[in-house]
Formats: C-alpha cells, sequence, structure tokens
C-alpha cells in the first residue's frame, strides 16, 4: 500500500523532531543513600553535578553528537554555599557541580557518544576502577540496544592491593601499581601487546559487559539509534557494602566466608600469577601445596553452598 503525503510528512516530522530534541538522560538512584552525579561533556548539559537522593531521578536533554561520561561521587560533604569534596568520584572542583572537571579515580563511568543520525555508541567502564554498581538501560531507538553495566559490588570482592581506604571503592592495577602492562602505555599501548591482566580477568568475570581493561572493546561497546538512556546506581536495589560495614560470615546476613576466602585468595593468587609488584611479597609456595590449597579452597565452597541450602 502507498504511503499518502500526509503519512510522509508526518514521518519525516518525527525524525526531525527526534534529531533536533537529541537523546534524553534519566538517571535513578536506587542505592540507599544520596549520592551525586557528575558530569564531564560537549557540549555542557544543563548541569556537570547535583545531588540525587535516595530513590530519586533527574532526566536531562542532550543534543545528537554530545560526547561524554557520567559517574557517581558518594561520602560527599557540601555546605549550604554547596562548596566541599566527595570520598569517592570527587572531581576536584570542591562544588556540587564539577565545572568541566573528570571523576579522580577509583570511579565506574558510563560512557557515551550520541550519533547525528547514525548510531550511538555507550559504554560502562571501569578501566578507572568501581566505586558504585551501574547500569545502563535503552528506551526506545533501533538497532541491537543491548543494556550493560556492572551490577556486582565489587568492593566486596576487591583484592586487597587494589582496596582504597574502608572499602569504598576498587583501584584498577594501572592506578594502584602504574607499571605500563597494566596502563596499557609505553611498549604495551597496542592491542597485540597488552593483554587483559589477573585483575582484569576478574572484573571482567564479575561484570562481562563492562570494559575491564583499555583494549576490551569487542565485549565491551553497544550501539543504538535514535534512544534514550536509563542510568540507574545499585540497580539490584541493596546498599551499597563496604568492608567496612561487611556482615560477619556467620550472622546469616548476606555475605559467606567462602565469598570472604574466595576474595582473599583471588588476591593472593594474582599476585602470584603477575609476579612482583611495587610490594615485597613472600616467596609462592611449592606447587603440589598450591593445588591442595585450591582443591581444599573448593571443596569448602561447596558445602557452604550446600549448606545454604538446607
Amino acid at each position: 500500500m502507498a504511503l499518502c503525503p500526509n503519512m510522509i510528512l508526518s514521518l519525516v516530522v518525527l525524525f526531525i523532531s527526534k534529531d533536533v530534541s537529541g537523546t534524553t538522560f534519566t538517571f535513578v538512584n536506587k542505592c540507599d543513600f544520596t549520592l551525586w552525579p557528575g558530569i564531564l561533556g560537549t557540549p555542557t548539559l544543563d548541569s556537570t553535578g547535583f545531588e540525587l537522593p535516595k530513590g530519586g531521578s533527574r532526566s536531562f536533554q542532550a543534543p545528537t553528537g554530545w560526547s561524554g561520561r557520567f559517574w557517581g561521587r558518594t561520602g560527599c560533604n557540601f555546605d549550604g554555599s554547596g562548596h566541599g569534596s566527595c570520598s569517592t568520584g570527587d572531581c576536584g572542583s570542591n562544588q556540587v557541580e564539577c565545572n568541566g572537571a573528570g571523576a579522580t579515580p577509583p570511579a565506574t563511568l558510563a560512557e557515551f557518544t550520541l550519533g547525528s543520525g547514525t548510531q550511538d555508541f555507550y559504554d560502562v567502564s571501569l578501566v578507572d576502577g568501581y566505586n558504585l554498581p551501574m547500569f545502563v538501560e535503552v528506551s526506545g531507538g533501533s538497532g541491537s540496544c543491548a543494556a550493560t553495566g556492572c551490577a556486582e559490588d565489587l568492593n566486596r570482592k576487591c583484592p586487597t592491593e587494589l582496596r582504597v581506604a574502608d572499602g569504598d571503592a576498587c583501584r584498577s592495577a594501572c592506578e594502584a601499581f602504574g607499571s605500563p602492562e597494566y596502563c596499557c602505555s609505553g611498549e604495551y599501548s597496542s592491542p597485540s601487546t597488552c593483554t587483559p591482566s589477573v585483575y582484569s580477568q576478574m572484573f571482567k568475570s564479575a561484570c562481562p559487559r563492562s570494559y575491564s581493561y583499555a583494549y576490551d572493546d569487542a565485549t565491551s561497546t553497544f550501539t543504538c539509534t535514535a534512544a534514550d538512556y536509563i542510568v540507574t546506581f545499585c540497580p539490584s536495589g541493596r546498599r551499597q557494602k563496604s568492608s567496612k560495614d561487611s556482615p560477619n560470615p556467620t550472622d546469616g546476613s548476606g555475605s559467606s566466608a567462602s565469598e570472604e576466602m574466595l576474595a582473599n585468595t583471588g588476591s593472593w593468587l594474582a599476585k602470584l600469577a603477575t609476579g612482583d609488584s611495587t610490594r615485597t611479597h613472600s616467596p609462592p609456595p611449592h606447587p603440589a601445596l598450591l593445588f591442595a590449597f585450591i582443591f581444599l579452597l573448593l571443596f569448602l565452597v561447596s558445602i557452604s553452598q550446600t549448606l545454604s541450602f538446607l
């Protein structure tokens, strides 16, 4: 059936309207505490940083061609004039507004490059470390338009050598050690020479759709055309636990002894596999002892899981 002129005109107007209005980003806070999202991008949106209370949401319009990133700041203290700082994700502006400054690592990042009548590109990145669970969902649009993000609480699983202060955030290996093989710099500045480290593999295992290191494009970059996006902090709706408020493994409140053991062992195995860093480590154990320890660990995990179903 042929389209009448009025129908064709309506479709053209709809397309142009979407192109002119750009993209709507909606931020949702499902954490059980207030946080302060930061925004860095070109051109500048209506805000570069704002308060988002527990259960709150706020939307912004971004023009076509906009490129930038979002993150969550936690543990912020601002006075009546809006001056202060945050314990994680701080942008160094000493204000609620970030005013063109980016997040101080470690911080979970949602990154976008909007098309102009073409595809948008987006991802959630742990390359600069992690401080909050973050999830990106798509509203409308055409194409693959997959959801992405990291809903896991990586602060609870963070190796000791990457842990920040009281466990409120988890650094990347690049930030923690500064060596070229972790930072994909110098002689490691190409996809063929910079390969996943044990640390980035641990991040990738927990959050398979998120960027875990600089050249993690194939499984971490997503596309959609003419869509709006919802960025949710703490998508599971649970409080983001840190090491200082992790429940006792025996109190039945969520964390098991096996989970804590896995985190600690992961840290030890990471050190063993990657060699010495900026710290001095004890000599590695005999291989037979290592295999015996791993077997015992797996046995304990199996027992823990069995008991959890009883």
